[in-house]
């Protein structure tokens, strides 16, 4: 009871806080928004009387307030930075001990993974689990790897993979495999097939992606913070970028840097306990989870229904409405992630998010959830439909100064008047709205490298000069792509209002690069858009044609910087000449040096010949594979007679014609049957020497 009485009293002090702290960046928002707005209605030739105008000052006045927020949450963050603390800060009353001293407090580490690199994710868990036995505590921590992967060739490597690292580890019992048959609501749904068949067995969860990465000091420290505080539901970690090696990543991991942790405070000062989840990297209290989070299937059809798919924001606004916390931990350090390598991989990513925070709009509404939240859902939403209002203003703009070329002004209106009405422009006005602008834009970037500076950190970017000219060089990357991605995010929003649907296709980490055949199929109408407009306005209004240049250039110039950007090539040449560093590539932490080293260990020996990629080759000939395979999926599934014969005649023709005549789906239907795949991995190592062999890797030495 006590325990609860304290959990209530601290609850009421931070949400008396947030209410303060909440009205006063209303005020900060509305209030210089209003009159951004009324002197954009001053500065316009007509005063607004026209509905062209009109249109530009209302288009203008939402998205300054939109800009707004982030600039006001990013001096937020400066002034919890320099004050070193914030008093509601979760993990102050942590012990400085790294204990956990109730044995009955067990936490899962889940690896919700979907036709990944198996290499890769699985060099992260070793990581992972080295950092926690490094700690002391591993034995309080078990790790789940949850695939829904679809490709056959990644389910068995999956299986291979565990196998491998729990005989190398002794983690048997520690680190476990499942593969769902059915991949039903996705991630979100992968998590939730963990809760239903291990959740009860664990106090706390910790969800990470594929590409995660933790520091085993920083997961004690956040079930330390869970146990001190009985009311917090969610605990998220704000991830750094890592491992970044072509130019836009490399920019991106630079700004997630040097921006990153003073907007991460500010988050923190105006959310309190109703942040937002972010789907990964975040410890989460499974028991009210289970009980309050499940998603609900949006009614109806069309785009905005059916199954959620930004499901974190959704699962925090859940919890919150449950009576439970959610805090972002922005004083932790020792969590990572990877960033997408290429801008078309961001794009394609994008277009989910896009459909995902777009179906928010059906949940501002609904009962129950605070107004944090609400104003959350409309947040994510407007991340995507704020692109699609840039392109109507600055389409606007263009028509309003193209209609000031051609079409003569009306000194004497449909109203008497004594005196003619004269058009009047106030460059001074303009000047002063231009630049507020460019200070809402631009001055966090400049107060969060002179709070670096001041801290004395500016060697972990390279130096002064080098993160200055860091600096100058994302600003310039930024300005050339947010054209781009401006067209790219208000087609997002249009083509879902309009009904397409979004299919779920696994991440690009490798950083293959973008070709100039990709780049031209994925870029060549906003190329044409870019030229098409640039020189209408040329033509028409060359004063206004330096306005908007920057856009039009960014447009023009998609295809190159599309593949330019992408190059590893041009990262490693802005690293050599010391532009975009970061923290940890001048002193790499020890997790972060321990997977570089994990991504290099080399394969185990076979004696078979065949590549870790051909999954489904290795589950039929290698013995040792395809008995894991079999006691992994054990359960033997009824067919009809119709089903037998089916597959009868998979086994035969994958016999007849090889395992390169089989699609995904057999190769997924063979593997699913423990019956069929023992049978065609009899019959294979039956087949004489021959071509028929050759086909499954098989040779007289490898027979003998």
């Amino acid at each position: 009871m006590r325990r609860e009485n304290t959990a209530m009293t601290e609850k009421l002090r931070w949400a008396n806080a947030a209410l303060r702290r909440r009205f006063c960046l209303l005020a900060l928002i509305i209030l210089p928004s209003l009159l951004a707005a009324r002197t954009m209605y001053l500065l316009l030739p007509h005063k607004g009387d026209e509905n062209i105008e009109l249109a530009m000052v209302g288009l203008f006045g939402v998205l300054f307030a939109w800009i707004s927020v982030g600039f006001w949450t990013a001096l937020a963050g400066v002034w919890v930075t320099l004050r070193g603390y914030d008093r509601f800060t979760v993990t102050l009353s942590c012990p400085e001990a790294l204990e956990l001293p109730n044995p009955e407090v067990r936490t899962a580490i889940l690896f919700p993974v979907y036709n990944e690199d198996v290499k890769s994710f699985m060099a992260g868990i070793r990581t992972v689990l080295h950092s926690l036995r490094g700690t002391g505590q591993a034995s309080r921590f078990d790790i789940f790897i949850l695939s829904d992967s679809t490709n056959p060739e990644s389910w068995v490597a999956e299986e291979e993979a565990w196998h491998e690292f729990c005989r190398e580890e002794e983690a048997f019992g520690q680190v476990f495999y499942r593969r769902r048959r059915s991949n039903l609501s996705r991630k979100s749904g992968n998590i939730a097939d963990f809760c239903r068949r291990w959740g009860a067995n664990y106090r706390y969860m910790i969800v990470y992606d594929a590409d995660s990465l933790m520091r085993g000091a920083t997961m004690i420290r956040m079930v330390q913070a869970m146990e001190l505080h009985p009311s917090v539901g969610i605990l998220q970690t704000p991830p750094k970028a890592m491992n970044s090696r072509s130019l836009i990543s490399r920019v991106q991991q630079f700004a997630n840097h040097l921006y990153g942790p003073v907007f991460a405070a500010g988050l923190h000062y105006w959310q309190l306990g109703e942040a937002q989840y972010w789907g990964h990297n975040a410890i989460i209290r499974i028991e009210p989870f289970m009980a309050h989070c499940q998603l609900p299937r949006l009614p109806g059809k069309g785009p905005l229904s059916g199954e959620i798919l930004s499901h974190d924001f959704v699962e925090s606004a859940l919890m919150r409405k449950a009576g439970y916390g959610v805090w972002l931990a922005y004083e932790l350090d020792g969590s990572w992630e990877e960033t997408p390598p290429t801008l078309i991989d961001e794009l394609i990513r994008d277009r989910r998010w896009c459909q995902g925070n777009l179906q928010h709009s059906r949940l501002i509404f609904a009962h129950g959830f605070f107004p944090t939240h609400r104003a959350l859902f409309v947040n994510g939403i407007m991340s995507y439909g704020s692109a699609l209002l840039w392109g109507l203003f600055l389409i606007i703009s263009s028509l309003q100064a193209i209609v000031e070329i051609l079409v003569p002004p009306t000194y004497f209106p449909s109203t008497r008047t004594l005196f003619p009405v004269w058009p009047t422009w106030y460059p001074q006005w303009a000047l002063t709205l231009l630049s507020s602008t460019a200070v809402l834009l631009f001055l966090p970037k400049l107060l969060a490298m002179l709070l670096v500076i001041s801290k004395g950190a500016a060697r972990g970017f390279g130096g002064v000069w080098s993160m200055s000219c860091g600096v100058l060089g994302e600003i310039v990357v930024s300005t050339f792509l947010a054209p781009v991605r401006m067209l790219f995010h208000s087609l997002f929003v249009v083509t879902t209002l309009l009904g397409w649907r979004v299919t779920w296709s696994a991440q690009n980490r490798g950083g293959t690069g973008t070709s100039w055949a990709d780049a031209f199929r994925f870029h060549w109408w906003g190329t044409l858009l870019g030229f098409a407009w640039g020189g209408a306005i040329w033509v028409v209004n060359p004063g206004f044609f330096w306005w908007l240049s920057p856009i039009v250039a960014g447009l023009a110039l998609s295809i190159p910087l599309s593949v330019w950007s992408s190059r590893a090539s041009w990262g490693e040449t802005a690293k050599h000449w010391g532009l975009f560093l970061t923290p940890p590539e001048i002193r790499a932490p020890e997790e972060i040096a321990a997977l570089a080293e994990n991504l290099r260990r080399p394969t185990p020996y076979s004696p078979f010949l065949l590549s870790r990629r051909q999954g489904f080759i290795r589950a039929v000939v290698i013995p040792s594979v395809h008995a894991l395979h079999i006691a992994l999926n054990r359960h033997q599934r009824r067919y009809s007679p119709a089903q037998v014969k089916r597959m009868q005649k998979l086994e035969a023709e994958a016999l007849a014609k090889g395992p390169n005549a089989l699609d995904r789906k057999a190769k997924s239907a063979i593997l699913s049957d423990p019956a069929s795949l023992h049978r065609l991995h009899v019959q294979v190592w039956e087949l004489e020497d021959g071509p028929q062999a050759a086909q499954w890797g098989l040779c007289p030495d490898e027979r003998e």
